[in-house]
């Protein structure tokens, strides 16, 4: 396959930052990463654009069985620690000792991952900053369920006129009605931005540009109508999420 399409690169490097890519893909797509700046950039700029939408997810304490999970596909047999909080996490820290040598050793490790991987250590955005990328201005959006399970990725570029919606969670597909995505001004009424995918991505077109449109924008909520075109939300609403600037 020839990687010269940008829509397939954009589709690639968006999959592959969510984790959606997997398996030999996901290994030829590495390999390209590695091999292009173009593809690099574009996984930098999903990573930034996906990191700013963490702060509106709920905290979430993982169980015992995923610490034990983790455990047991990162550490041998042997060496694993006692499961529950960050003990599982801690264990890895036992060779290296509480003295003196063993500090030193922990900064030099440290050290060494800094420069290795200083991704670890940083976020999205300064990464981008320190590599003199510019990420496109957008307005995006992450929508959850009343769990705080995320559902949709919504996003458009600051002065573009079309709305990509993407599902990353999994979505029943109503027996009645539709799912419709609302934009929700911080003064004013609702306006619909199109209908929702149970599955997939969708793009919309929208009738103005994505600045005069959701400037004033603070949320976007998903209701489900049994109105082929509702003028106004009167559904349920299924979920919702903020609607924020990236620039």
């Amino acid at each position: 396959m020839r990687y010269t399409s940008p829509e397939l690169l954009e589709h690639l490097a968006s999959a592959y930052v969510l984790g959606t890519l997997s398996g030999g893909a996901r290994r030829r797509f590495e390999r390209l990463q590695r091999d292009r700046a173009d593809v690099h950039a574009r996984v930098t700029q999903w990573e930034a654009r996906l990191g700013q939408l963490a702060v509106s997810v709920p905290a979430y304490q993982p169980s015992a069985a995923v610490w034990a999970a983790i455990a047991a596909r990162t550490q041998p047999v042997g060496a694993r620690a006692p499961v529950g909080g960050n003990a599982a996490w801690l264990g890895w820290l036992k060779p290296a000792g509480f003295g003196l040598g063993g500090l030193a050793a922990g900064v030099i490790a440290a050290g060494v991952f800094f420069v290795a991987m200083p991704t670890l250590f940083m976020t999205s955005d300064q990464m981008a900053m320190r590599s003199g990328e510019r990420l496109p201005q957008s307005y995006v959006g992450l929508l959850t369920d009343a769990q705080g399970n995320g559902k949709l990725l919504v996003s458009s570029l600051r002065h573009g006129k079309t709305m990509a919606v993407k599902v990353i969670g999994l979505i029943t597909p109503p027996a009645n009605g539709r799912l419709v995505l609302w934009a929700v001004p911080a003064s004013g009424p609702a306006f619909s931005l199109g209908a929702v995918p149970s599955t997939g991505s969708a793009v919309s077109i929208l009738p103005d540009t994505s600045e005069k449109l959701l400037s004033k924008v603070s949320k976007l909520v998903v209701t489900l109508e049994t109105e082929a075109t509702p003028a106004s939300p009167s559904g349920t609403v299924v979920f919702s999420g903020n609607c924020a600037k990236l620039w």
